[in-house]
């Protein structure tokens, strides 16, 4: 099972920037129809859907971030990313990745829901102070 490890968290000020990005212990690129994710959950809430990735190249992103935020994957080192810029205290909450190794984001014209994906990261939290 490919194993996720998320980094680039931080605390910044509303209007600042982050980049997270996501190990994936395995080349992802190799499973055709892979889709990666970003989730996040903040403190009293479900956990959402934030931004997908397939090997097609397909994205996919919640209405909350459109705009503000960027999933891309770097295939040369198993890593995804997720660039977010003009960060609002609504953004603070702990960001997770996830795999899926097969079917990317066929069918789909928002982030999948968590149960299609079967492997994530531990998460790295991100606090935005107003």
């Amino acid at each position: 099972q490919v194993q996720l490890v998320e980094s680039g968290g931080g605390s910044v000020q509303a209007g600042g920037s982050l980049r997270l990005s996501c190990a994936a212990s395995e080349d992802t690129y190799t499973y055709s129809g892979a889709c990666m994710a970003w989730f996040r959950q903040a403190a009293g809430k479900e956990r959402e859907g934030v931004a997908a990735i397939d090997n097609y190249g397909t994205t996919r992103y919640a209405d909350s971030v459109k705009g503000r935020f960027i999933v891309s994957k770097d295939n040369t080192n198993n890593t995804l990313y997720l660039q977010m810029k003009s960060l609002k205290p609504e953004d603070t909450a702990l960001y997770y990745c996830a795999f899926r190794p097969f079917d990317g984001l066929v069918g789909y014209t928002m982030v999948p829901p968590q149960s299609y994906f079967g492997a994530w990261g531990q998460g790295t939290q991100v606090t935005v102070s107003s």
